[in-house]
């Protein structure tokens, strides 16, 4: 007999968050029946509307916090609670630490079955604000106008922000600055339903140690009234401005840059330094956006990678080079694998200014790169995964096997999918040794997570 639910769509409830979802989310249960609540926090007791019901689970959002959690505190940005950049700004930072960490040990007791397992606590930051150092803000139009900002958790309606509390501050001024003269020109924001008008997103790229910026205005079309103008208006208002880039996005898709990039004043990279390396970013390539943290995380791979001067090391995943570089200073040879072709340009011209010889990048599907590497004879002493969210495909991971490394570090942006590919590699003689988690994204559901792994066989 069919049993019904115990809550209804737009009924009214009371219960207790017990713990944190995977999207930051708290979590209570209503007769046995999970409820997810945006902006709720373990230790809270709250009255919610239920917005949505599902075989498994329920969704609501607060009317009213009865009991208030000893992690609350008040979040820095006013639209902290309605954008969806920032799930968890009104959560005290340790105690966000702390849910980061036991995230990443529930993913692998629950998904990889792997015990004995050391998770580390996470490393965090001193001052975890305006770290960013790349934004991204969609351009639409409001009730009063043009409106940039970030979307609204679970659509993609503008929250029209004049500063981000985690971006770097001089976003504020670029966007004001761009903002103003499409009303003088008459630009109009593009409208995702009906694809008409031209400008899309206005991205920012920032190095932080070299202080140099670049600005990227996303549009539907090469042309836009006052184009020249108002690269001159950004050069005369802007500091360090190094590159303006013309991102042209014809699609008809929410995809935030197209393909084709067209420099319209300066430089098409900027250069950032990290322990003394120099990175050239282009608009299109990988760069982590966090750099203190990135510094952070790539200290504790090389850590993991164990190198001693000899060995050769292949870096899938590699973007624009930066692990593999690294990794270059104490290694005898690198090969970066990565499918993006702006990407390896850059890599291998950081490679170059950095006077690194002994790195070698390669286009291609790290899936498809792998296994030809391994045909050709080549026998790495250890692999570092770096793989996007959706985790490593199995035929990169038969080729790690074959390859036998003597230690694998994977870098990992999502638990659940890192401990299926830990699961995957446990199963084939590597035994998964330690957990570091780095909080690359404060008061964000997500958490970077660095893991060294053995192989058992080769011991």
């Amino acid at each position: 007999m069919k049993r019904d639910k115990p809550v209804r769509t737009g009924g009214t409830y009371t219960l207790d968050i017990q713990r944190m979802g995977d999207g930051g989310e708290g979590v209570g249960r209503i007769e046995g029946l999970a409820v997810f609540v945006d902006n709720a926090l373990p230790g809270d007791r709250v009255e919610i509307k239920v917005t949505q019901v599902k075989r498994n689970f329920a969704r609501g959002r607060i009317k009213k916090v009865v009991q208030q959690s000893e992690q609350r505190v008040e979040a820095k940005c006013p639209a902290a609670l309605e954008c969806g950049g920032c799930q968890i700004q009104h959560m005290d930072y340790g105690w966000q630490l702390m849910h980061k960490q036991q995230k990443v040990a529930d993913a692998l007791q629950r998904i990889s079955g792997l015990v004995g397992v050391t998770v580390h606590p996470v490393l965090g930051m001193k001052d975890p604000w305006r770290y960013r150092n790349k934004a991204q803000y969609p351009v639409g139009r409001g009730e009063e106008g043009i409106v940039t900002g970030f979307y609204a958790r679970q659509s993609h309606d503008i929250i029209d922000i004049d500063d981000c509390a985690i971006q770097h501050g001089i976003n504020n001024k670029v966007v004001k600055e761009i903002k103003e003269h499409m009303k003088e020109y008459g630009i109009e924001p593009y409208d995702e339903k009906t694809h008409q008008g031209t400008i899309r997103h206005i991205l920012t790229r920032i190095g932080f140690a070299t202080g140099e910026i670049m600005v990227v205005i996303v549009a539907a079309c090469r042309y836009f009234p006052g184009k020249d103008a108002l690269v001159e208006r950004l050069k005369g208002t802007i500091n360090n401005i190094m590159s303006i880039v013309l991102n042209v996005n014809d699609r008809r898709t929410n995809v935030i840059l197209g393909q084709e990039c067209i420099t319209l004043w300066g430089q098409d990279y900027i250069t950032d330094i990290m322990d003394n390396l120099k990175f050239r970013i282009s608009p299109l390539s990988f760069f982590q956006v966090n750099p203190s943290q990135t510094l952070v995380l790539y200290r504790k791979a090389l850590e993991y990678a164990g190198l001693k001067g000899g060995e050769i090391v292949v870096d899938a995943y590699c973007g624009t080079g930066s692990i593999s570089l690294f990794l270059a200073g104490q290694a005898a040879k690198v090969y970066g694998i990565e499918v993006v072709e702006a990407a390896v340009e850059d890599a291998r011209a950081n490679a170059v200014i950095n006077g690194i010889q002994n790195a070698e990048f390669i286009t291609g599907l790290a899936e498809e790169v792998m296994p030809r590497l391994y045909r050709e004879g080549i026998r790495p002493h250890a692999v570092v995964l770096d793989p996007p969210r959706k985790g490593c495909e199995q035929a990169l991971l038969d080729a790690v096997v074959s390859m036998q490394p003597g230690r694998v570090v994977y870098v990992s942006c999502n638990p659940a999918t890192l401990a299926r590919d830990l699961k995957y590699l446990d199963g084939r003689g590597y035994k998964t040794v330690e957990v570091q988690p780095v909080d690359m994204f404060p008061h964000t559901a997500h958490v970077e997570t660095v893991v060294l792994m053995i192989n058992i066989k080769n011991k």
